[in-house]
């Protein structure tokens, strides 16, 4: 049986140097011709110091699950689920996706949420877009470092971080309340994040603490949900630098 975790075949050279980095990569298929030069050739070289099997082939792409593997994709060992629980630690800032649809946005999200210091990643179980070797891609190396948590319901995930002292915090378009210079970010915090063009399920947004909006000008209305994500994690880190 696989062991349940993400990143078992990981592709692009900064997701494949990450894995490389943390020592998961068992295997590595190199497109001809591309082992030799630049940074792939780097990597390969680091890769097979590190006693990493490396396998040349004449095409990557029937290999490959993203558009752009850039001549690589390692298999690798996975990176193991934490336990959310686990996250809900005192100073504890959290990053929580209801059921987004893609990939990209996922691991974009990550990239974000590691880059501003955030503590742990939240998915669903089901009906989420599953953390792909897209995602990894995405991610630039994020999931080597940020702690990711996979739980049955997104709404349970609200009620049983609110019984451990951490605040829910809702991104919803229409909330009168702005993110912006929101002080309970700098105590424990979960920010949850509705999927790309839905919004939160108001199943998950009543059990909230509250809902905040990010201030637009007009005529925009929306941001897409990897951009809005990204600046809730750096004002997390805004906010908390600040006091």
């Amino acid at each position: 049986m696989v062991p349940a975790g993400i990143g078992g075949r990981v592709e692009g050279v900064h997701a494949v140097a990450a894995a490389v980095a943390a020592g998961r990569v068992t295997r590595l298929h190199v497109e001809s011709g591309r082992g030799d030069r630049g940074a792939a050739g780097q990597l390969v070289a680091s890769a097979r110091s590190a006693g990493v099997e490396i396998r040349t082939v004449d095409s990557i792409w029937k290999l490959a699950e993203t558009d752009a593997p850039q001549g690589l994709v390692a298999e690798a060992r996975p990176i193991p689920y934490a336990a959310f629980d686990d996250l809900l630690v005192d100073g504890a800032a959290l990053i929580v996706l209801d059921h987004l649809e893609d990939p990209r946005n996922v691991g974009a999200i990550a990239r974000s949420a590691l880059a501003a210091g955030m503590t742990g990643l939240v998915v669903p179980r089901r009906r989420a877009a599953p953390i792909t070797a897209v995602s990894f891609k995405a991610a630039a190396g994020a999931f080597e470092h940020l702690p990711v948590a996979r739980v049955s319901s997104v709404a349970d995930c609200a009620h049983r971080a609110k019984k451990a002292g951490v605040w829910t915090v809702g991104l919803a378009a229409g909330s009168p309340d702005s993110l912006f210079g929101l002080g309970l970010l700098t105590e424990s915090v979960a920010v949850f994040v509705g999927a790309e063009g839905l919004g939160l399920a108001k199943l998950v947004s009543d059990r909230l603490d509250l809902e905040v909006s990010i201030p637009m000008s007009e005529p925009s209305e929306s941001l897409n949900v990897s951009v809005a994500a990204a600046l809730a994690c750096f004002e997390v880190r805004r906010v908390r630098a600040a006091e």
